[in-house]
């Protein structure tokens, strides 16, 4: 109050004040001082006391905050599904990399050499359905699961397979009619023969014949007729030296079936011989895809009376009808032909062979189908196979194939025939209903994440932009399996016309034809909704654009890539990024040429242009693939699922509290995020192929996450380093 009281008396001026201080003074005693004394200094004792009691409060709190920090901040996550996780991180890694210059050799470098990330969960896999049907008691199998554990268990029993030896496979050669190889033959009618091959054997020496969706309307099938599959890679590059040397090695082959067929082995030579000579000439006649894809004949549409007369030495339709009952067909059936020269050159071909060397055309069809059954016979008709294979990837220069342990192809052999049955099981153990929710959860803040960066593209006008909403908004979701795979009854009602055994190889060819009738039924019914093109247990999704449909698979959203109980950190990175990325896939129209005319085509083109500079600075070898490929738009749609992903996990952390971190690794939930992205990628494709869509992994890593400012951030990645560009470019 003193210093209020003075203020207000100072106006009165300097010689005032001090005389009335001289006056009190002289007047009064030191005790009666005492208490003026002690009002002067309450003002200076309150502020010293207030600053005491401030800067005690301010490090209380601070104590409180580092202590309730230090405890509710991230911690790791002490589950087994988590540490699990932990370890192969740590194992996958190399910790001596620098992340800001080679962040694939940071989580992928110990890695190098053994299977990819997809290869590796796909094992997985495949040993969850062994252990399915391998415990067989634990299940309370009917008549598709019944069925489905006996046709594996007879693959798995080799014994009886050996002790039946070729028996089977001459039973098989007399039900045609038989070849002269082996002494005993009827010279039956040539489309005869080939009638029982395809409908019965599952077998096409000629072309290809299969079901698939009607290119105007996805859900109306159409007969598809295309290039054969021959057993050797014959091509008209290759030089003349390599096609010899391929030549000798299947001719080679072809003498091995023959003989192990009981065969004379100067007739089997002969007939070999004129088989490979056969082949050769149908190989000439084949167009490469980019070459029919030029001249704007990928495929042509005509009727089964067009193709008759266009390629009369085949019964077109008898053939056909056979093989696809129960449909019922007509000479004006529309056909779906692939390389109409090809048949029609083939057609007189096989004119010719008919008129002078029929006993030589019947034995090159059954020396096809023995090369098409070896699975399923005795070790010594599989060790040729795999001896021919091996040495033909050697001469084209392909790296060798490890031999697979019996039960993978018994397991896939199952998995084939067997599709529904094995998808309800498989479902039932790997992708429960918690499971689901949280990547249906996943899924929908990818969704929202993309919804919400459309609206901040500076290359997207507002109507383009409101009609990707749309199209965002409505598209087909299909998480973990098709719905009749979630319907175990549908499946015990598909296997009544297969009859196992008495040999395996009886058993395979019951299952081909039982198969294929289920495929052409499941054509001919109404078919509202998408249909599947993988099984359940695969590792690959994909986005359809006829149904505009997304597809991910119960065995993508596994270990390592999803699960429950994991951080978010890691579901989002890992499997958050792949359903980002198919999302991408949407908008692949708008990016090219002429796909958007309502955009800012100047600002696209730029960006894109950008893009495809920026990934070819990388130190890779071959950029010729990015040159408006099919390759660039993955390029393109790595970094918007990527940038999608971040952006839905950073709202998640922003909106959920609790976050954790995996154990054994020195890493933030952020940096997590950043690994497991990177990880997915883990030793994947490497190869240089035009064919392939993806880039070689590293560049997968190192392209999107160079183009995130984020990832330079968390990792503190000093500017100009390889991931942390100078500039980067907007195109998500």
């Amino acid at each position: 109050m003193e210093g209020g009281d003075k203020s207000e008396e100072e106006p009165r001026g300097p010689r005032q004040a001090l005389r009335m201080g001289t006056l009190q003074s002289q007047e009064n005693s030191p005790e009666e001082r005492l208490p003026t004394e002690r009002s002067r200094l309450r003002p200076t004792a309150r502020r010293v006391l207030m600053t005491v009691l401030v800067f005690s409060a301010l490090l209380a709190s601070s104590v409180l905050l580092f202590y309730t920090f230090r405890n509710c901040g991230p911690s790791p996550c002490q589950t087994p599904a988590c540490r699990d996780l932990g370890a192969r991180y740590l194992a996958s890694g190399d910790s001596g990399a620098a992340p800001c210059a080679d962040f694939f050799s940071f989580a992928c470098g110990r890695a190098n050499g053994t299977s990819g990330s997809f290869q590796a969960l796909a094992e997985e896999n495949k040993s969850r359905l062994r252990g399915i049907l391998e415990a067989q008691g634990s299940w309370h199998p009917g008549l598709g699961e019944e069925k489905a554990f006996q046709f594996y268990n007879s693959c798995m029993d080799t014994h009886a397979i050996e002790a039946a030896g070729a028996g089977p496979l001459r039973q098989v050669i007399e039900e045609l009619g038989g070849w002269c190889i082996s002494g005993n033959w009827t010279s039956l009618d040539f489309n005869r023969t080939l009638r029982l091959l395809m409908s019965q054997y599952g077998h096409f020496p000629f072309f290809r014949a299969y079901l698939g969706p009607h290119p105007a309307s996805s859900h109306t099938p159409v007969i598809q007729i295309d290039q054969p599959e021959f057993d050797v890679p014959l091509k008209q590059e290759q030089e003349q030296k390599v096609s010899a040397q391929i030549f000798r090695e299947y001719l080679t082959y072809l003498n091995q079936l023959g003989t192990l067929l009981g065969g004379d082995p100067g007739k089997v030579q002969e007939h070999a011989s004129l088989s490979i000579s056969i082949t050769s000439q149908l190989s000439q006649f084949l167009r490469p895809l980019e070459q029919r894809q030029a001249q704007g004949k990928l495929f042509q549409m005509v009727t089964v009376d067009q193709l008759q007369e266009m390629a009369p030495a085949i019964d077109w339709l008898s053939c056909l009808q056979a093989t696809f009952t129960p449909m019922s067909l007509s000479p004006s059936q529309t056909l779906m032909v692939h390389d109409l020269e090809y048949l029609k050159n083939m057609s007189r071909l096989v004119e010719e062979l008919v008129l002078t060397q029929r006993d030589f055309l019947q034995s090159h069809m059954i020396l096809g189908l023995v090369g098409t059954l070896s699975p399923a016979l005795d070790s010594k008709f599989q060790d040729a196979r795999r001896e021919l294979s091996q040495k033909l990837r050697e001469l084209t220069e392909q790296p060798p194939v490890p031999a697979r342990p019996r039960w993978i192809e018994c397991v896939e052999e199952t998995g084939v025939f067997f599709e529904p049955t094995l998808a309800a099981l498989y479902v039932q153990e790997a992708f429960g209903p918690r499971t689901q929710s949280a990547a249906m959860e996943l899924f929908t803040a990818i969704k929202d994440a993309l919804i919400t960066r459309l609206r901040s593209l500076s290359w997207v006008n507002k109507e383009t932009r409101d009609e990707a909403q749309d199209k965002v908004t409505q598209l087909q979701v299909e998480m973990g399996a098709p719905e009749w795979a979630l319907k175990p009854e549908l499946g015990r009602q598909e296997y009544s016309d297969v009859q196992l055994g008495p040999s395996f190889l009886q058993s395979v060819l019951s299952c081909v034809r039982s198969l294929r009738a289920r495929i052409v039924r499941s054509f001919l019914q109404p078919f509202p909704h998408h249909r599947w093109k993988v099984s359940p247990w695969a590792v690959s999704a994909y986005y359809s654009i006829p149904d505009h449909a997304v597809v991910f698979p119960a065995g993508l959203l596994q270990p390592p890539f999803f699960h429950p109980g994991y951080p978010r950190a890691v579901n989002f990175g890992a499997a958050g990024s792949i359903m980002a990325h198919e999302l991408m896939h949407i908008f692949y129209k708008l990016l090219l040429p002429g796909g958007c005319p309502a955009c800012d085509t100047h600002a696209l083109q730029r960006e894109l242009l950008c893009l495809e500079r920026h990934y070819a600075a990388f130190p890779l070898p071959g950029r010729s693939f990015f040159n408006g490929s099919r390759r660039f738009l993955e390029n393109v749609a790595d970094v918007g699922g990527l940038t999608i992903a971040l952006q839905a996990y950073n709202k998640r952390l922003l909106w959920h509290y609790g976050e954790t971190t995996l154990p054994g690794l020195d890493l933030s939930p952020q940096q997590i995020f950043f690994r497991s992205y990177a990880q997915v990628m883990c030793n994947g494709h490497s190869s240089q192929d035009p064919h392939h869509t993806h880039s070689p992994a590293p560049l997968r890593v190192h392209g999107p996450l160079s183009s995130t400012p984020a990832f330079a951030r968390h990792f503190r990645c000093p500017r100009g380093t390889l991931l942390n560009p100078s500039s980067r470019c907007q195109l998500w």
